[in-house]
């Protein structure tokens, strides 16, 4: 059967991109296409189908009724298109495609960046696109083959791959700070000292987490700087602006150092890893199946 002359794949494939990230020159980036080519594609395509799929203003896009209806009948559709042609791409000799992996920053800067350079060098056909982001988002919805996250914040109907070594988190201050503040020797000690707040990008605060034996303690701190980044939250921390809660490796050379000390050691924050997910509904990628096979090889100890 012909594919219908008023949609072309390309275009249904550019009405997702715009619907999903409300934004055309995010799309049109994405798709490696100019954005008024991208417009002008669009609006043939409401044209040709006598329907307005996307509300356009000076600063906004998002799908009308009819284009949230087309988005969800597409979304699966065109997956399920890319699951095809890629069951094609196993009869070549070597994966080859765009693999595109949302990760938090964290997981880009010790786990994932190592591995960028072996995995293009041994699979020359392949394109891969890291978005470090520190979102809990959707990635099917976002178009994306993987994500990271803690184990915890995985999303359902996900399979997930171990990443790495668990990851240990520990509270910090300047030797400055402690001598004028006092060192806490418990997490209650916490509420009357200057501590500096992780907000994630959803506007939540980061509640600190603390274990000892059978005991489990979460702290709501508070303090005059909220941040959104851990490497800033080690550098007001060895500036005396407070206490930080953050990734031991990040703040490894403070500590070797001097420049930061640690506390509560004995309330050691719970260690937990990363892990590579994809949907388990999907035909895997030959190019994820690669970066899996790859994950496994250098990072042994965490193959099933």
């Amino acid at each position: 059967m012909a594919f219908p002359e008023h949609a072309s794949l390309n275009d249904l494939h550019g009405f997702v991109a715009v619907a999903r990230t409300r934004n055309f020159r995010k799309a049109a980036a994405e798709l490696g296409v100019s954005p008024s080519a991208l417009s002008h594609a669009l609006r043939g395509l409401e044209t040709r189908l006598g329907v307005r799929l996307l509300n356009r203003t000076t600063r906004s896009v998002a799908p009308t009724e009819a284009g949230e209806r087309l988005l969800a009948r597409l979304t699966p559709a065109l997956g399920e298109i890319a699951d095809a042609l890629d069951a094609v791409n196993d009869f070549r000799e070597s994966p080859a495609g765009t693999l595109r992996i949302n990760a938090p920053r964290a997981a880009c800067d010790w786990i994932l960046a190592p591995l960028i350079a072996r995995f293009l060098t041994a699979h020359p056909g392949m394109r891969l696109e890291l978005v470090d982001d520190d979102n809990l988002v959707d990635i099917v919805a976002k178009g994306f083959d993987a994500g990271v996250r803690f184990g915890e914040s995985l999303q359902q109907d996900m399979v997930a791959v171990p990443l790495g070594p668990a990851q240990r988190f520990v509270v910090v201050a300047s030797p400055a700070y402690l001598s004028e503040h006092g060192r806490p020797s418990s997490p209650h000690d916490l509420v009357g000292h200057r501590c500096i707040r992780l907000r994630f990008p959803s506007g939540v605060f980061y509640r600190w987490e603390f274990s000892r034996d059978d005991s489990r303690i979460d702290v709501e701190v508070d303090g005059p700087l909220a941040l959104g980044d851990m490497r800033l939250m080690i550098r007001a921390a060895e500036e005396g602006l407070g206490l930080a809660f953050v990734y031991r490796q990040y703040a490894q050379d403070a500590l070797a150092a001097g420049r930061l000390v640690s506390v509560l050691d004995d309330w050691r924050p719970p260690e937990t890893g990363f892990f590579l997910y994809y949907p388990s509904h999907r035909l895997v990628p030959s190019g994820l199946r690669a970066f899996i096979d790859l994950v496994r090889e250098v990072h042994p100890s965490n193959s099933p």
